[in-house]
């Protein structure tokens, strides 16, 4: 193995995101960073306000995990409860629910204010990730990604995907426009490539498909126990190839990795800054599917909280973040610019700040309220009451030019 790759596989893991992320602080603190000025004082707000917004919504503090099944839930319907009512081993469920999650989380980027999914069994219109989640279940459990059966992605229809197929599940039309609709439907075929070419990976017990991941996963546990920064480990190894074209290091595919000046170090990596949310947002997303198969997942702390536009607004929409000129505001910004990594690594430091308040404010230890849950009770909900507050269509404080596969 060159230095170069060495190097590359470095950084494909949670604590590079970390360590990098709290390098970027540590540079914050220090007024050393070229877009964004921290301001520390205001973090105690934030965290009031996260606090009170968890309260709110889990009054016992029984919070589930930040995860992709949350946005399945419909008026308290749990619409993926089709799994279970229609499969009955727990393997076979497993490898489902990795199908779904998997497929649902890489059409999970931005939709944008505009689209909406209407809803057949409620008759509401759903927009962002919520209707999202619904257009995904909903294609899955009609078989749009399935040669065959129903409940099931198969790695050849994947790869058949169009963006025809995505645009009717979407429910797209000339006033229901859905932002980074191509790049959602080439990052489904790459996964649909990639399970044919690796069975090894994604076809041990099954026809090639997402869900063979699982069957990966359960070969690697140690006494039925998987720690969650393995499940992400695994995740950018086994998964990088779908990315579209970016940042390599040694022939290796760096995935949501981007460069900024300030992040200098004596190797190969100098300059970048892993984040990597969509695949921890997969990861997880699979730690419930994993439980509910037998498995117990460990250091889910070990996982880090996601760079993405509901966390990041928080801290600009409270002013823990300042930017330094103000109209950047205004401005739309590519998501590989020096300033959007620049939020997007603050957030992930930031989020491990502001978990220790939050724990202090509800009384809870990390074992009673890990990061995942501090997400989901949390961070993201109160970004988005934030953003809704401040701009009516509810859209966050930058303006980023998304291709649907990074945020």
């Amino acid at each position: 193995m060159s230095d170069d790759t060495a190097a590359a596989f470095s950084l494909l893991n949670a604590a590079a995101v970390r360590a990098r992320a709290w390098r970027m602080l540590a540079l914050g603190l220090d007024d050393k960073l070229p877009h964004f000025r921290i301001d520390l004082a205001a973090l105690d707000h934030t965290a009031d306000l996260v606090a009170a917004t968890t309260r709110k919504n889990y009054p016992t503090l029984d919070v589930p995990f930040h995860s992709r099944w949350r946005h399945f839930v419909v008026n308290g319907c749990d619409r993926a409860e089709i799994l279970p009512q229609q499969l009955a081993d727990r393997y076979e469920r497993a490898r489902a629910a990795f199908d779904l999650a998997i497929v649902s989380v890489l059409l999970d980027a931005g939709a944008g204010p505009q689209w909406r999914y209407r809803d057949a069994a409620t008759g509401e219109s759903i927009g962002r990730s919520e209707g999202l989640a619904l257009a995904s279940l909903d294609m899955f459990a009609h078989g749009v990604f399935s040669c065959a059966d129903p409940l099931r992605a198969d790695a050849a229809a994947l790869a058949r995907v169009d963006t025809a197929t995505l645009a009717k599940g979407f429910q797209i039309g000339s006033g229901n426009m859905l932002i980074g609709l191509e790049g959602r439907a080439a990052l489904l075929r790459s996964l649909g490539e990639l399970a044919l070419s690796r069975p090894v990976i994604f076809a041990r017990e099954d026809g090639p498909r997402p869900g063979g991941f699982f069957d990966h996963l359960a070969a690697k546990a140690e006494n039925g126990t998987i720690p969650a920064p393995l499940i992400l480990s695994e995740l950018l190894l086994q998964f990088g190839a779908i990315w579209p074209s970016r940042l390599t290091l040694g022939g290796v595919p760096l995935g949501d990795c981007w460069r900024h000046p300030v992040m200098t170090t004596d190797d190969a990596t100098s300059e970048l800054v892993p984040l990597h949310k969509l695949s921890q947002w997969l990861a997880y997303s699979l730690i419930e599917p994993l439980q509910q198969a037998g498995f117990t997942v460990t250091d889910i702390d070990g996982l880090t909280g996601l760079a993405e536009y509901r966390n990041g607004g928080l801290f600009l929409d409270t002013g823990a973040l300042v930017l330094r000129d103000p109209a950047d505001a205004a401005r739309a910004h590519e998501v590989g610019a020096p300033l959007v990594v620049e939020w997007r690594a603050l957030t992930v430091a930031l989020l491990d700040r502001l978990a220790l308040a939050v724990r202090a404010r509800l009384n809870r230890s990390a074992a009673e309220l890990p990061l995942a849950k501090i997400l989901q009770g949390g961070t993201w909900a109160t970004g988005r009451e934030l953003a809704f507050a401040r701009r009516a269509d509810g859209s966050p404080p930058l303006k980023i030019i998304s291709d649907g596969t990074v945020f």
